[in-house]
This record gives structure tokens, C-alpha cells and sequence, in this order.
């Protein structure tokens, strides 16, 4: 097929890159000329595990431009993947999506050839058999379901796994105006992961439910795991792993995200589990369980940020470890570990951070009122409590060498990565969620400064 791929972002690059891999010849296009000139000239515009190999191996089928005239032209189908960013209230705006429909009905009014537009952004549940199906119908002439096909078809992937995510996914959503429009999104998809792939099709507002429900339901299990975290903080012997281990042997519950530590961030978890609380009042309904969890994630910020401070002063050196809202990318929208860095800067603590990939984006926004270290050994000197914030593999390697010589810190370890016999002899390590040995948070002695409760 002859793809046109709407948007050349975090999504829609890895997006063109895997349907040119499968075969296809894929015409990106979008408002950034540096992320268009990026893949005309075969560079990733955006910064993703693997995505550069493959734009290299594929540059014979994958071009851009910023004309839509060339990006529609002789295509079977175009892929719409642009912000629907949350208004005021938490529900998405559908703006950008309907700018993009205006633009791809323009073009299909100068062609009869059937054509199928696949919405790729989150839209709230009635967006898509309600404004989108209008917009098309009207800028392009045609009827959807007859001679114009339309499809909501959100991914369900994490950033810094794009392309694995793609390749293989959990299970495929499409949302369908009819039969031979979903049928058509359906075996592009068999194409590209194989027959054995799981795909969900339905109506246009069950699609759009599924969506915020999933992304809402994970949210609401990280939420319980933290929730379980800070109740094994305060309670003697309890470690949060051993509980979460246990109970995500049960099949009706399992092991995915059930690990307590920071809460959830990124662009998709935090505002999907609003819009799905701010859907249900529209709709007379109550999202409490949503609502719930929303405020559990928030609490982290807080409960970190007391931990933190209680085994140090305002003016003393705090070394935060990772920034991004998770490994293996550069991305900090709603980042715990930013917030807790930005409300530590207006305590009046000096900060050092050290993040593989996320530093460019943190200076952008805090500039020169904390700073920055080129490895973690350099981050971790003369701070008085060191934050493992983001599982970041390269923390891992921090030597106890690093942290000897002065005095003794406090290593707030979130993710519980660092061995506490290796780094006994120079720093005290508090455990987030556990209180199982002598690194409790609460009710233990310690050698740290204050007691935390």
C-alpha cells in the first residue's frame, strides 16, 4: 500500500518507519520542516530506541514533506497521529485532528479512488462518529462507510519501546465505520505482526472507551502498588516486594505494573485516567475509582518529597538520579522526579542532576537553578542524599567509592536497585517501601539524620 503517515513525532516517526519495513511506500508529513527534512535525509526526528536503524534500512520507502498535495497523492490510506492535548477540564481537544481531516477531505475531493483515514491520537468517547465523521464527510464530499473509510485505531505502547510495541502488541483496537474499513486496518495489521496478533473490532465509542479503560485500569494498579508501597513504609517488617510478588501470582490480578515505587507519568497515563473520570460525569456517570487514583499518584510527589527532606536541610546538596518519567527516553511530561527536583529548588535545597538522555529538556525548563553531572559518580559527590528516581540501568553501576571521603549520605533508593551489604560501609540506604530490615523509612533506627514517619 501507499501510506500517508500524519504527524512525524514520537509516534508517527516509529509508526512510518515499521509500515515502510513491512513493504509499504510511506509519505510522512508534517508542520515541523526539521522532523520532514530529518526523514528525507534518513535521520530519526525524534530520539527512540532502534528507530534510526530502521529508517536507515528502509530510506528506499519512506520520504516526508510539508505539501499535502504530494503527501496524499495516489494513496490508499493515511495514518493521523497529532496531539489531542486536555483542555481545562482533562478532556482532549480535537483541534489538530480536525485541522488534519480538513486537509486530507481537501484532496480526496480531487480523486474518486476509495480511500481509508485512521485515527492513531486519543479522542474522547463521540468524537469520532460525532465531529471527526462530520469533518470528513464534509471537507471531502464523500459519505463515511461508502466511498470513504474511517477507523479510530489507538496504539497501546510505551516510549522507549516503540518499536518492539509495534511489532508486538498485547492486542489491536479498531474502531470501524463499517466492515470493509476495518477490514482493510485489520489485514495491514496481520501484515505487519502476523496472524496469531489479537484484534478488537468494534464501534466508534467502544473503541474510544477501551482506550482511556485500559490506560486507566493499568494507572489504577500502579496506584494500589504504591498505595501498598507507603502502607509498608509505617508498618515493621513489611516489604512491599515480597507482597507484590505474592499477590501477582494470583492469575486474576498478575504481575504487570504491580511494583510500588514512584508514581505514573508520561504523556498518556496521567490525562487518560482524568478524561476518563471527566467522561464519565459528562455521561451522568461517577469515575470515582479514576479520581481515586489520580490522587494516589499525586500523593507520591508528596511522599517523597518528605522522605527526602527529612535527612536533610535547606541548603545542603540533594543528587537526584534520572529525570524522564521512565528509561530509555528523553521525555519528562509529568515527571515525579521534576517535580520533586522543582519543589526541592523552592525549599531552598541545592540540587544535582543526573539523567542518560533527559538533562537537555530539564535545563530548558530550569536552567542554571540546579545542576548538572556527566555520569552518576559525579553527581553523587558532597550531596547529602542521593534520589535513584529513574531505573535507569547506569545507575546500577554507581560504585560505593563514589559516595566514600565525605560525609555519610543518605541513598533514597525508589527502585531498590542498589545492594545495601556493598554500600554499608559508606551511606545509608532507605528503601522506598520497605521496612523490613534496618533501611526501614518509619519506626527503625537508623543512622540517618532525622527519623522519617
Amino acid at each position: 500500500m501507499r501510506i500517508c503517515v500524519v504527524g512525524l513525532g514520537k509516534l508517527g516517526a516509529p509508526i512510518a518507519a515499521v509500515l515502510a519495513s513491512k513493504g509499504h511506500e510511506v509519505v510522512g508529513i508534517d508542520l515541523n520542516a526539521e522532523f520532514v527534512a530529518a526523514i528525507k535525509a534518513g535521520r530519526a526526528p525524534v530520539d527512540e530506541p532502534h528507530l534510526q536503524e530502521m529508517i536507515t534500512a528502509n530510506r528506499e520507502r519512506l520520504t516526508a514533506t510539508t505539501d499535502w498535495a504530494e503527501a496524499l497523492r495516489d494513496t490508499e490510506m493515511t495514518g493521523i497521529i497529532v496531539p489531542t492535548p486536555s483542555g481545562a477540564d482533562g478532556a482532549f481537544i480535537n483541534d489538530y485532528v480536525l485541522d488534519a481531516i480538513a486537509k486530507i477531505g481537501a484532496e480526496l475531493r480531487k480523486t474518486d479512488r476509495y480511500h481509508l483515514v485512521a485515527v492513531h491520537s486519543t479522542t474522547m468517547p463521540g468524537s469520532m462518529d460525532g465531529p471527526i465523521k462530520a469533518a470528513l464527510e464534509a471537507a471531502s464530499g464523500r459519505t463515511v462507510g461508502v466511498d470513504v473509510g474511517l477507523c479510530y485505531n489507538p496504539e497501546f505502547i510505551a516510549l522507549g519501546n516503540v518499536i518492539h510495541g509495534l511489532l508486538h502488541p498485547d492486542f489491536i483496537l479498531i474502531g470501524e465505520s463499517d466492515e470493509k474499513a476495518g477490514g482493510i486496518l485489520e489485514g495491514l495489521y496481520r501484515h505487519m505482526c502476523g496472524d496469531k496478533t489479537s484484534i478488537a473490532r468494534m464501534n466508534f465509542v467502544n473503541a474510544e472507551l477501551t482506550k482511556i479503560s485500559v490506560n486507566t485500569y493499568v494507572t489504577t494498579k500502579i496506584s494500589f502498588a504504591n498505595m501498598l508501597s507507603e502502607v509498608c513504609d509505617h508498618l515493621p517488617n513489611a516489604d512491599v516486594d515480597v507482597v507484590t510478588d505474592a499477590i501477582g501470582r494470583d492469575t486474576r490480578i498478575g504481575k504487570k505494573y504491580l511494583r510500588g515505587a514512584l508514581g505514573f507519568a508520561g504523556p498518556c497515563f496521567p490525562r487518560d485516567t482524568i478524561a476518563f473520570s471527566v467522561m464519565a460525569k459528562r455521561a451522568g456517570a461517577t469515575g470515582l475509582l479514576a479520581e481515586a487514583t489520580d490522587t494516589v499518584n499525586e500523593r507520591q510527589i508528596d511522599r517523597l518529597f518528605t522522605l527526602v527532606t527529612a535527612y536533610a536541610d535547606p541548603g545542603e546538596r540533594i543528587a537526584v538520579l534520572g529525570a524522564s518519567y521512565k528509561p530509555d527516553t528523553p521525555v519528562i511530561e509529568r515527571s515525579q522526579s521534576v517535580a520533586l527536583i522543582q519543589r526541592l529548588v523552592k525549599a531552598g535545597y541545592a540540587v544535582t542532576l543526573r539523567d542518560p538522555q533527559a538533562m537537555p529538556p530539564v535545563q530548558a525548563m530550569m536552567g542554571d537553578s540546579i545542576a548538572y553531572a556527566d555520569s552518576p559518580s559525579a553527581a553523587v559527590r558532597s550531596a547529602a542524599v542521593v534520589v535513584i528516581a529513574t531505573a535507569w540501568d547506569e545507575f546500577k553501576s554507581l560504585e560505593p567509592q563514589a559516595l566514600a571521603g565525605g560525609a555519610r549520605p543518605v541513598i533514597v533508593d525508589c527502585w531498590r536497585m542498589l545492594p545495601r551489604a556493598a554500600f554499608e560501609p559508606v551511606a545509608d540506604i532507605v528503601y522506598l517501601g520497605r521496612n523490613a530490615d534496618t533501611g526501614a523509612v518509619a519506626g527503625a533506627k537508623t543512622t540517618a539524620r532525622r527519623e522519617y514517619a
